[in-house]
């Protein structure tokens, strides 16, 4: 799955993504339907194949990749047909989607009945229902497809009472790549996620048509309780770790959707000796040729927070802990260890943990050797809680280079809060001074609150993506605990934004 620039099934052709007055964007198709194409013919509703099951929280995502990868032009043509959120499943229906034979497509539109349903009508006849006034489809082709899409693309369709911009007579605009919304609807205006803003009188009437992005998912993707995850990526296979207990199970994943449990980095064996409870944010890293966990724990000797570090020739373990801890600070100590390596340096960042006694928490980074099992020279701060949002703490570094800049992501104020969020900071070095970008990026919204403590990574389509947990809006610390999402990242004038996330909605898998 690769989402790039591309045309959209049935467009003459696309606007760019600089925003126009009461939609967000121009067309410059004239027309307001477009996008009907040759009628796909055969299939029906029945179920073509059952959904992974994946690790929970998955349910009614396309399990493959949107039936459009590995199949030789020469093929009939078909076209996998992904319903997404709200769709009305008829009876005997187990799949989330439907593989027909042909070219299938549709327009974009989307009808609301007097019962308050919504409805599309597919070129070869289907009509798909959906709960409310929103229709979700993704449409990916296989084979010998006339008008087959190389690349992702959205079709975002307004519904009749859009108020449109002036010189702008289409009821939709084409988008490159995956443009999503999560949802809400604040002063009859939706706000999507490439930055546009469309009105409407009446609520928001909006459908998305998403050609050849591979399927779609939807949030949360873990549903059990799984903290402060840390993924990195190995070859073409992503692995997770959380925070409960000791263990840290290690779950992998091809899509950053579909999780599977691998086995824990520590058993009962092999826990550190020198740690005994507490065991935070763990994050496996690629280090000189073999893995490292970097985690956090209380030492049994001082009672204060430390961070550990323990290392394995493959990533699912054995891992060996290096003895002691790697770094420690006063107390209460140091948590949320994390790792970034550029220029031929790597480096450690952790928090001070002050929050605990009332001082501060600063965010610290200071050099590793290669092997990344030891600290070199000495510590800098690069990061405080100096803004009124982030309360009495900054926590959950993590870095990544983009561009220019190095980014520092990282979470303020209470964990077990909804105002719980993730800001950004930014520096042309490695080591500083970072500015910060002001307000946070991701914050409590469509029924997520305290989203927090992530990974910022390459999803497998080529978007930048945000892993991160959150509670269930109205069940802050309470059961089922942080779940995990995945959400876009775009990036404007040289920001990260994620600006219709947490979503509850469908997207294109990541």
């Amino acid at each position: 799955m690769v989402f790039a620039c591309g045309v959209v099934l049935g467009c003459s052709s696309e606007s760019g993504e600089g925003p126009a007055t009461g939609s967000g964007g121009n067309t410059s198709d004239a027309s307001s339907g477009g996008g009907a194409g040759v009628s796909g013919g055969g299939g029906g509703w029945g179920a073509s194949g059952g959904t992974d099951a994946g690790s929970g929280g998955s349910a009614g995502t396309d399990a493959g990749s949107g039936g459009s990868a590995g199949m030789d032009a020469s093929q009939p043509c078909t076209t996998r047909i992904t319903y997404g959120s709200g769709w009305i499943k008829p009876a005997g229906h187990a799949a989330q989607y439907d593989d027909a034979s042909g070219e299938v497509t549709w327009d974009g539109s989307c009808a609301v009945d007097s019962s308050g349903n919504a409805s599309a009508t597919l070129s070869n006849g289907w009509k798909p229902f959906f709960s409310g006034k929103s229709c979700i489809l993704a449409l990916d082709y296989a084979g010998d497809c006339s008008q087959k899409p190389s690349t992702c693309g959205t079709r975002i369709s307004y519904g009749p009472s859009w108020l449109p911009a002036p010189n702008h007579p289409a009821s939709y605009d084409d988008v490159n790549g995956a443009v999503t919304w999560n949802g809400v609807c604040s002063g009859n205006q939706a706000q999507l996620s490439n930055g546009w803003t469309p009105t409407f009188s009446s609520g928001c009437d909006l459908a998305f048509r998403y050609t050849q992005c591979g399927g779609l998912y939807e949030n949360p993707v873990v549903n059990t309780d799984c903290p402060d995850p840390g993924v990195t990526k190995v070859g073409d296979t992503y692995y997770m770790v959380c925070t409960p207990g000791y263990g840290y199970p290690i779950r992998s994943s091809k899509d950053l959707v579909h999780w599977k449990f691998e086995g824990p980095v520590f058993t009962a064996a092999t826990r550190p000796a020198w740690a005994k409870d507490s065991f935070w944010a763990p994050e496996i890293h690629p280090v000189g040729g073999k893995f490292v966990v970097y985690f956090s724990a209380r030492a049994n000797a001082t009672g204060t927070f430390a961070v550990g570090a323990a290392v394995a020739d493959n990533v699912l373990g054995p891992y060996t802990d290096i003895g002691k801890p790697l770094k420690t600070e006063p107390a209460p100590g140091a948590i949320d260890a994390s790792t970034i390596e550029t220029g031929g340096k790597r480096y450690l960042l952790w928090k001070v943990d002050g929050n605990a006694v009332g001082q501060s928490t600063p965010i610290k980074i200071q050099e590793l050797t290669a092997d990344g099992l030891s600290l070199v020279g000495s510590a800098k701060t690069i990061l405080s809680n100096t803004l009124a949002w982030e309360g009495a703490l900054v926590e959950g570094p993590w870095m990544v280079k983009h561009g220019s800049y190095f980014y520092l992501f990282y979470s303020a104020n209470g964990y077990a809060s909804t105002k719980y969020a993730i800001g950004v900071a930014r520096s042309t070095s490695v080591l500083g001074p970072f500015e910060k970008s002001g307000a946070p990026i991701l914050t409590s919204a469509a029924g997520f609150a305290g989203p927090g403590h992530g990974s910022v990574l390459v999803g497998p389509s080529g978007d930048w993506v945000h892993v991160y947990h959150s509670w269930l809006a109205g069940k802050v610390g309470q059961s089922p605990g942080r779940l995990v999402l995945v959400d876009r990242i775009r990036w404007s004038g040289d920001w990260p934004t994620m600006l219709s996330a947490p979503s509850p909605r469908s997207a294109p898998l990541p």
